[in-house]
């Protein structure tokens, strides 16, 4: 005969292994608020990237006269995709707030910062990182030199795309050219004038021509009649 230890032993194991047999219960609440998804636009959707390399930034302050970090992070080149044009754009890491936006344009010189072959400094007429426009020096230091040199072709190339490619630069050329047409169609379009004022004093010296041979003629007259 079992003692009553024992029985409440297997009554506890017996219950134990009945809960293990059955499917556990997993609750569903409908959330009381709806959060629908946002579609975030970066104003990069009709761009193509032609490289994007990890360096840090930064921006020569002329009021301190001296270099200040303006941002680590992601620095691409972004090409539009129907006017050609090419910018430079730089978030910050975690914040991702921008802190390099600027057009690029074919006068921009790559100069090499402070005798390094990881860095470059260049001069921008018009950033808009702060969403106004600015002049800014601003210079780059990359992580080794195979990303400097990177970043130094593919801005070469850039400023190619812009110069042959762009639409604002084609049509400054294509004005050019025209202007230099119409300049020399309003060149050629006198000719038929000037063929006029030839056969004009042409005529009037032909006109001149016959009076002076009448005039010969009366001196003729007037010498035989003065013989």
């Amino acid at each position: 005969m079992s003692s009553p230890t024992e029985e409440t032993v297997r009554c506890n194991s017996e219950s134990e292994g009945g809960d293990a047999e059955t499917p556990e219960h997993d609750p569903h609440f409908e959330p009381i608020v709806s959060l629908p998804l946002v579609d975030i636009q970066t104003n990069e959707e009709e761009e193509e990237e032609l490289v994007k390399i990890r360096s840090r930034l930064y921006r020569y302050d002329t009021a301190d006269h001296e270099w200040k970090e303006r941002g680590t992070g992601d620095i691409k080149l972004l090409r539009h995709k129907i006017n050609n044009t090419v910018r430079v754009v730089m978030r910050r890491d975690k914040t991702l707030k921008v802190c390099a936006n600027h057009f690029i344009t074919p006068d921009i010189r790559m100069n090499v910062h402070c005798g390094s072959d990881r860095a470059f400094n260049w001069s921008v007429f018009a950033d808009f990182a702060d969403e106004t426009m600015k002049q800014e020096l601003l210079a780059i230091k990359f992580g080794n030199t195979q990303n400097a040199q990177l970043w130094k072709a593919k801005f070469a190339e850039a400023q190619e795309i812009v110069r042959t490619k762009c639409s604002l630069y084609t049509l400054d050329l294509s004005s050019d050219e025209e202007s230099s047409i119409t300049r020399s169609e309003d060149t050629d379009t006198p000719e038929p004038k000037s063929i006029d004022k030839t056969e004009d004093i042409k005529k009037d010296m032909l006109d001149k021509d016959d009076g002076v041979i009448l005039k010969l003629k009366d001196l003729k007259v007037d010498s035989e009649k003065s013989e």
